[in-house]
């Protein structure tokens, strides 16, 4: 029998070599997660498909790490049919089934191809017949001796489980395939117990709960060791995707909400911020080594393995014993393993909105720890105004500061000062949390520069970002007056409305950029103006009444102004002669590709402002607009349309990338 198995496993070696050999598509996974639909149902696909049917074994599962694209030769398909009744080496580990699973509920999309239906429901048969009683997973089943027996989160193959599941038990549309009234029960039972035995894993220190090891007992549901380096500990890492998965549970119990804070609060406590993973790589583009760097405020990494009772790194070889640091360890495993994580980052950034979601309070007097501040008029949350959260907010704090704003109507200024950095200001609704104040020129009266006194919301803090909320300046059409302030780099605003009349907003800053995205601004003088440079998307701009939508004052030598991409221009029907902009300053840069232009848009589209000089320092310039406003061939002669090859030069990360990286898509 021992001869069989090892026959078995060596021909599936040579099988995985042969096809890796002649890989000359791209990965497996990338396959089935990047492909658009419709590629499904081609000649390709279905070819791919046949090899996926092949290497499902009659049990449902299928083996780990197949390059199922490959072409096969007639004598790998025999010996593919040979195997399908052996159910040898059916795993979920590194997202075996569970992908395979996603691919044929694609190929069922669009082909209507019954083999892959039946295929998706024997692959769920699979999962379900292999959870234990007690709601855990092993790594292989049927059960392989050795470690592979744990429950198994190591590399998140049970958390990959319960998606599958969690998507049947409630019926959603991720799959194609719906299966009957009685397997979706009984993946409702199937979740309940996954779910249970994640909250009876999750480890106690000291009588504290903290996170999870990669593997439990699958009897004492303590943690165990599986690879000789991979010893008993806390997983920085598959924890991550624990408490994601509590996260998305709908109305969840009081035992999942005291377990998700609780592993939010030990994911706060063993953050690093002082070291940074250094690798170096060859020609080829491999790793031949990794040192950790020390750093100062460094983004937050976890260790993959940490002490049950100190939550101190630690790290092995494959003699299994313990050292301190991965320069003690040898090049193979140094190099060949993923020692830090940092997976928990998207569990503290999305734990503010699911805080607030299900009734959890941040005290604002811990100052040294808030994350989440709430603004409720009804005294539900911290505050009931707005300003009062600003003032609670840390200075220059290490992690995000969400200030959430509940419906409801502020009548107040707001500052978020230089030194409240890293705060996000964030509505309940767009259309419901609104944030108004009546300041403008003449009732501020401070001189010439009363404008800038204006705002009703003033943001000088780098890195925040504004979210979900109305912004206005209700001071009517009565001469400047600023609804939003933005004098800060690195700051996005999005899905918000911005109503004024002239000088909506302001966007300055030294060096600043700014990121508007999915907003709504109007007014009617200047009302996009400043020097910072902006990058305004799929945004909607309201010209009230005829005159000048922007007033830039770029500074000389900055490569890009104001840029709006794929923008709306409306207008109220009394504005007929609206100019897309003039120069406030004469190094004024603004252009608009891909923009829709209604009539109220005059065909010169530019004015100098009496600057002739602006005519030769200014850069104002179109690319590839529509609607009746657009007409190129009539503009002032001093402005420009760009070639396609110019217009490429205008993209999300040219125009606001900085030494920080993809601020921008944070």
């Amino acid at each position: 029998m021992k001869m069989i198995k090892k026959s078995i496993l060596f021909l599936m070696c040579c099988l995985s070599f042969g096809l890796n050999a002649q890989n000359n598509y791209k990965s497996w996974s990338e396959i089935i997660r990047k492909n658009e639909s419709a590629w499904f149902g081609t000649a390709e696909a279905k070819k791919i498909a046949e090899n996926v049917l092949l290497y499902q074994r009659d049990i449902g599962g299928w083996p780990k790490n197949i390059q199922m694209q490959q072409e096969l030769s007639e004598k790998q398909q025999k010996d593919l049919l040979a195997l399908k009744k052996t159910a040898v080496e059916t795993t979920t580990d590194n997202g075996a089934t569970t992908q395979e699973m996603l691919f044929m509920s694609k190929m069922y999309e669009q082909t209507k191809d019954e083999r892959y239906k039946e295929s998706f429901l024997k692959g769920l048969d699979y999962l379900l017949e292999a959870q234990y009683a007690n709601g855990g997973w092993p790594q292989f089943y049927p059960l392989k001796k050795g470690y592979y027996t744990h429950i198994t989160y190591n590399d998140d193959s049970m958390v990959n489980i319960m998606n599958v599941i969690k998507n049947i038990a409630q019926e959603t549309n991720f799959y194609s395939i719906k299966p009957s009234n009685g397997v979706v029960e009984k993946c409702k039972k199937a979740f309940d117990k996954g779910i249970d035995c994640i909250l009876k894993t999750q480890y106690k220190q000291n009588g504290v709960l903290t996170a999870w090891c990669a593997q439990h007992d699958e009897v004492t549901l303590l943690p165990a060791k599986a690879r000789a380096f991979e010893l008993v500990s806390l997983s920085g890492h598959e924890s991550a995707r624990i408490t994601l998965l509590l996260m998305s549970i709908e109305k969840p119990s009081a035992e999942i909400i005291t377990a998700v804070k609780s592993a939010v609060a030990w994911f706060e406590k063993t953050k690093i911020t002082n070291l940074e993973e250094k690798r170096v790589l060859n020609d080829a583009g491999k790793i031949i080594d990794k040192k950790m760097i020390p750093v100062t405020n460094g983004s937050p990494i976890w260790a993959r393995f940490m002490d049950l009772d100190t939550n101190e790194p630690f790290f092995c070889d494959r003699d299994g014993i313990r050292k301190k640091s991965i320069d003690e360890i040898g090049s193979e495993r140094r190099n060949g393993y993923s020692w830090y994580s940092d997976a928990p980052k998207e569990v503290l950034k999305k734990f503010p909105d699911w805080a607030v979601k299900n009734g959890t309070k941040v005290s604002a007097s811990d100052k040294k720890n808030v994350t989440l501040i709430t603004v409720a008029q009804d005294g539900s949350g911290d505050f009931t105004k707005i300003q009062d959260a600003v003032y609670a907010c840390p200075a220059f704090p290490y992690e995000k500061v969400t200030i959430f704003v509940k419906n409801g109507t502020y009548n107040e200024k707001v500052r978020i000062p230089e030194w409240n950095t890293n705060v996000i200001l964030k509505g309940e609704s767009k259309e419901k949390t609104i944030i108004t104040f009546d300041d403008n020129f003449s009732k501020i009266a401070l001189g010439r520069n009363s404008t800038f006194y204006t705002y009703t919301v003033l943001v000088e803090g780098d890195d925040c970002a504004v979210l979900n909320l109305t912004i206005k300046n209700a001071s009517g059409d009565r001469g400047q007056g600023i609804a939003l302030s933005v004098v800060a780099n690195r700051v996005k605003v999005s899905n918000c409305n911005l109503l004024g009349n002239q000088d909506t907003l302001y966007v300055s800053g030294k060096d600043a950029k700014q990121y508007f995205k999915d907003c709504y601004i109007e007014g009617t003088t200047d009302f996009i103006f400043g020097s910072a440079t902006a990058l305004f998307e799929n945004c909607i701009i309201h010209s009230i009444k005829s005159s000048y939508i922007t007033a830039a004052s770029t500074p000389q030598g900055t490569p890009y102004g104001f840029v709006f991409k794929e923008c709306k221009l409306t207008s109220n029907p009394e504005a007929k002669d609206v100019y897309l902009g003039r120069p406030w300053r004469i190094y004024a840069k603004t252009v608009y590709i891909n923009c829709e232009m209604g009539n109220q848009i005059k065909q010169e589209g530019w004015e100098n402002w009496s600057k002739p000089e602006a005519q030769k320092n200014s850069f104002y310039a179109e690319y590839n607009c529509k609607g009746e406003g657009y007409q190129p061939t009539k503009r002032v002669k001093w402005s420009h349309q760009l070639s396609k090859k110019q217009a490429e030069q205008y993209s999300i990360e040219k125009i606001l990338s900085d030494k920080t990286g993809n601020w921008y898509s944070k």
